[in-house]
């Protein structure tokens, strides 16, 4: 879902197009506030878009005042904030009277404001008028103390917005790897996990990639779910049952796909050209991979969404980092990241029929 307005007057040989991204400060109690101004205090950076930054003003202002960064942006009521055309408006919700100062614990006030938030950019996405959304960290338990039914941003966006085929993809240097399975118990996915757990993410990594990434015939390895043994089936048969069919289902919609291999070797092999995206069976399979390889500037991205919806990775959410981390490299990383993939679909022709086909092919349930 992009800004049909805008992308309408978009032309190769025009200034690049700069997207309009809606950025949600996430849990005043948190890092937030300091993670925007740091890094949209990045002129350069800040130039490639157009933002809206969904929160608190005053904290905002606090957190420039501590960093020594001048105010960049223009402050509105957020009810009153209609079309951006340049520069950061800050779409203020000043209705929360709140200490400007990071509280590091979970409050109700806390969490009924991030989900005001979320609550405004998701209705500005479903309206067409926001190119990205970007999540900045929320705290579980300020949305249980408010009331909320939803552990995190992804589960809010994914009904909000009415989709059930959603994975997230973590991306970090040459790396994009998608989780079948993402944060639920390990030893609880053996009762969900069929042909479909791995054949969806196979399907929108695919979509993906040549979406927002412009690679046309994306190749893209699949990792086992249990060790590779010299006796065929010694540690599991989850192989041949589940993952070689997904895989087979996969080649038979047009995707180039190989596996199911080691995690091992398919991240020894990965340096962007022997695959273009992997597909990892649980989160540690994936995510340590891509964290040692980009420890500070891992950046998740949320498939099957109709709208392109990032979160950087930010760790520990509610801890200021070490004086030796830089604070702002990954809300930089989210932003560039969003610019680029906006920028490919809007530079993509209009899929086709056969295209289109492959892309929809039934998930087995």
């Amino acid at each position: 879902m992009t800004a049909q307005g805008d992308i309408s007057k978009a032309h190769p040989s025009a200034t690049p197009y700069r997207p309009l991204i809606g950025i949600t400060m996430g849990d005043p109690g948190g890092v937030g506030a300091d993670l925007v101004v740091r890094a949209l205090a990045d002129s350069e950076l800040r130039h490639q878009g157009r933002f809206i930054v969904f929160g608190l003003d005053e904290a905002l202002a606090y957190a420039a005042d501590q960093a020594e960064v001048v105010p960049f942006w223009f402050r509105r009521p957020h009810e009153t904030v209609g079309r951006v055309e340049s520069g950061v408006v800050v779409a203020d919700f000043d209705e929360y009277d709140l200490f400007p100062t990071p509280v590091r614990q979970p409050t109700r006030q806390g969490g009924e404001a991030s989900i005001r938030f979320l609550d405004e950019a998701v209705a500005r996405a479903r309206a067409g008028q926001l190119d990205a959304v970007l999540t900045l960290p929320t705290w579980s338990e300020s949305w249980r103390l408010a009331g909320v039914r939803f552990r995190t941003s992804l589960d809010k966006l994914a009904d909000a917005l009415g989709t059930r085929r959603v994975r997230r993809m973590l991306v970090g240097g040459s790396l994009r790897v998608v989780l079948a399975s993402d944060l639920e118990p390990l030893f609880g996915l053996w009762q969900r996990f069929g042909i479909g757990t791995v054949f969806q993410p196979i399907d929108l990594l695919h979509e993906a990639l040549r979406t927002y990434f412009g690679i046309d015939h994306p190749k893209i390895a699949v990792c086992r779910l249990n060790p590779p043994a010299i006796h065929d089936r010694h540690f599991g048969d989850e192989e041949h049952r589940i993952i070689e069919p997904a895989i087979l289902m996969a080649r038979e919609a047009g995707i180039r796909v190989e596996g199911p291999l080691p995690a091992s070797e398919v991240f020894s092999r990965y340096d962007g050209k022997t695959y273009d995206g992997a597909v990892a069976m649980y989160h540690d399979q994936g995510a340590v991979p891509v964290r040692m390889t980009s420890p500070d500037t891992v950046v998740a991205v949320t498939l099957g969404l109709p709208v392109v919806h990032i979160e950087p990775q930010v760790e520990p959410p509610f801890q200021s980092p070490g004086p030796d981390r830089p604070v702002a490299e990954p809300l930089k990383a989210a932003i560039r990241l969003a610019i680029e993939m906006i920028r490919t679909r809007v530079a993509a022709p209009l899929p086709t029929a056969a295209s289109e086909t492959a892309s929809s092919t039934s998930d087995p349930r």
